[in-house]
């Protein structure tokens, strides 16, 4: 890269931020194409791409494969500690959800699936894969592994409804304890097509391990959610 060039890409940096601050450029706009960029800042497509990619390290851009570069909208907040699914969460914020469902199936489940779940070697389980939307966005890809002793003929069900609710309506069960992981990741493949994005891109994976009020272990779910579409929060009330 030439000299003056990290100053390039520090000026095209700011002139974006300060054309998005100012409501020029709007939440989930779409940015002209890089070469129209490059020849807009007087300067090679490469500089504008490192501009891009760091403004995209920051969540004020993104991209998606074969579309382009788009303005980020506001992340979602993601509170552990409150009891909600996917579609209230994130239309108690004013936004709009829907979910796609992938595949869903009957299955051998993995090492890691059975260790999740506590199940003896060569069981079965129901894999749901799903892709979901916010305001239209590809966000978040989520693996759901159930354990099919307690969910009988679940795969008749309209699986693009909230899970949570479904449990509640058709089997009378209810979340009870919930186990958290979470972890900074690269995309695996399914979760990187999906999201239309290149394999390996920054993710965040959160693992959760769900009991039911009686305290049985009734499924996983491994989700994959872009790096800038959530911010994760936990307020922990007061103790007595």
């Amino acid at each position: 890269m030439r000299e003056e060039a990290p100053k390039a890409v520090t000026a095209i940096s700011r002139a974006l931020q300060e054309q998005i601050g100012h409501g020029l450029l709007a939440c989930g706009s779409q940015l002209p194409a890089e070469r129209k960029l490059s020849e807009l800042f007087d300067t090679t497509r490469v500089t504008v791409r490192e501009a891009l990619l760091q403004l995209e390290a920051q969540g004020v851009v993104y991209r998606e494969e074969r579309r382009g570069w788009f303005i980020s909208p506001p992340r979602l907040a993601y509170n552990l500690m409150q009891r909600s699914h996917f579609h209230a969460m994130v239309s108690a914020q004013g936004r709009v959800p829907t979910t796609d469902v992938i595949s869903a199936r009957l299955q051998p489940a993995s090492a890691a699936v059975c260790e999740r779940l506590k199940l003896p070697a060569l069981s079965s389980v129901i894999q749901i894969c799903r892709g979901r939307r916010i305001d239209g966005r590809r966000v978040l890809y989520v693996e759901h592994y159930l354990n099919p002793q307690y969910f009988p003929r679940i795969l008749e069900f309209d699986l693009t409804q909230s899970i949570t609710e479904l449990y509640a309506r058709h089997f009378d069960l209810h979340y009870g304890r919930v186990q958290f992981e979470i972890v900074p990741t690269a995309l695996p493949t399914q979760a990187a097509a999906t999201l239309k994005v290149s394999t390996g891109s920054p993710g965040l994976c959160i693992a959760r391990v769900n009991y039911d009020q009686h305290g049985r272990l009734i499924d996983c779910d491994l989700e994959y959610w872009r790096h800038d579409a959530i911010h994760v929060g936990v307020e922990v009330p007061a103790q007595g």
